[in-house]
């Protein structure tokens, strides 16, 4: 189940870096400045976003597997799009429609977790997903490179539609409906508000998701940032390139699988305080090496690395945590969830870019958002009377 699971969640960070490779050609072959070339990964965040706030509340009306299939069927339409796509404007919107297929597997699949697990367990099967979803930063750039190696960069989208594919297939045989029908919410307009304004005005469920779209912010500034500081500041070849990204996606996996360690003897929200300290002052460092200008390569990708790495143990227990506060409408609130990451992301794509699509423009939003986030946990006292941590076997095999 968190093999599957986990490659349901990796669709959308596949969509979004497949092509990061190809962002500086696309951008040559269409005329464009980088910032304009980075609004397509914009759109998709934006889809990503957006599409979730409509797929949760289905999910939680029409059961799990309805939702994901038909999210995956479009995705695949928005892909051959993209493939066929004559100019920015085309490429824009089949992105934003890509990003839309890819949130009903992300919103299903954390759902899904929501309607089996529940506190320490919930966070622990999260980071047992981030083991899966995190082989696909590292594989994605690579498979887009491969592609550009051998044909334009319209050809990435036709691996996406082979890719997303296989995963409906999958998701056909392999996933069951884990909501039951009488769990199942009325889908009735005035009902999905209702529980949408329930969410908003639990102060702490807010305050975990603004702390998890706070830390998916400085993946997305990498994100966003990487190929233009790495490629062109470095000179680093395509080859390279997915190399030194890779090895980032590997310190964020490696936390998330000590992450489970620490649930044996922290909650959650311990880890994630202890974690956003760690995360504030690598920030800082990067910030003074940045303004400086010293340290060159390593300078930049240490501190990137030790910050995604703290983000490796708050981005799965955030969630885990806010959906345990809220087990009958998991589907909305993994969409309130998903939607604030990727809405978050959508903002910082083009406001690294406008800063310049420089080491400091990259130093400076992914520092802020670290601190920020601490800030709300603190201020709001999420961390404080936190439940005794279970060990993470017995937690799980409780839940289950």
């Amino acid at each position: 189940m968190i093999v599957v699971l986990g490659l349901l969640v990796a669709l959308g960070p596949l969509t979004i870096d497949m092509y990061l490779p190809a962002l500086p050609k696309i951008a040559d072959e269409l005329s464009l400045t980088s910032s304009v070339a980075q609004l397509t990964l914009t759109g998709t965040l934006a889809g990503l976003a957006l599409g979730q706030l409509v797929i949760g509340p289905l999910s939680d009306s029409l059961g799990r597997r309805k939702p994901l299939i038909a999210g995956i069927l479009l995705h695949m339409a928005a892909s051959l799009l993209c493939l066929f796509a004559p100019n920015i404007l085309m490429l824009g919107i089949a992105r934003g429609l890509q990003g839309v297929g890819a949130a009903a597997a992300m919103v299903v699949a954390v759902a899904v977790v929501g309607d089996l697990f529940a506190g320490s367990a919930a966070a622990t099967v999260m980071s047992r997903l981030m083991l899966v979803l995190g082989v696909a930063p590292v594989v994605a750039p690579s498979l887009g490179a491969a592609v550009l190696l051998r044909a334009s960069w319209h050809w990435v989208f036709a691996a996406l539609v082979v890719v997303a594919g296989a995963l409906l297939v999958m998701a056909v045989v392999a996933l069951p409906e884990t909501l039951p029908v009488d769990h199942r919410r009325p889908l009735k307009v005035r009902g999905i508000i209702s529980t949408y304004l329930e969410l908003l005005r639990d102060l702490r469920f807010v305050t975990l998701v603004v702390v998890a779209a706070l830390g998916m912010s400085g993946l997305f500034a990498y994100i966003s940032g990487a190929s233009f500081v790495l490629q062109g500041r470095y000179g680093l070849g395509q080859g390279a390139f997915a190399l030194v990204f890779g090895a980032g996606a590997i310190a964020l996996i490696g936390a998330t699988q000590f992450n489970v360690v620490l649930l044996r003897r922290f909650s959650p929200q311990q880890i994630m305080v202890w974690a956003l300290f760690a995360a504030s002052a690598a920030g800082a460092v990067f910030v003074a090496l940045t303004v400086a200008h010293v340290g060159g390569l390593v300078g930049f990708v240490v501190p990137v690395w030790a910050i995604l790495a703290a983000m490796g143990l708050v981005i799965p227990n955030a969630p885990a945590v806010a959906l345990t506060r809220h087990p009958d409408a998991a589907g909305t609130a993994a969409a309130l969830l998903g939607a604030a990451q990727f809405g978050v992301g959508a903002a910082v794509a083009p406001l690294v870019g406008v800063l310049g699509n420089d080491e400091f423009a990259m130093a400076t939003v992914m520092s802020v958002g670290v601190v920020v986030a601490l800030g709300a946990l603190l201020v709001t006292g999420v961390h404080k009377n936190a439940p005794a941590p279970a060990v993470a076997g017995e937690a799980v095999a409780e839940a289950a």
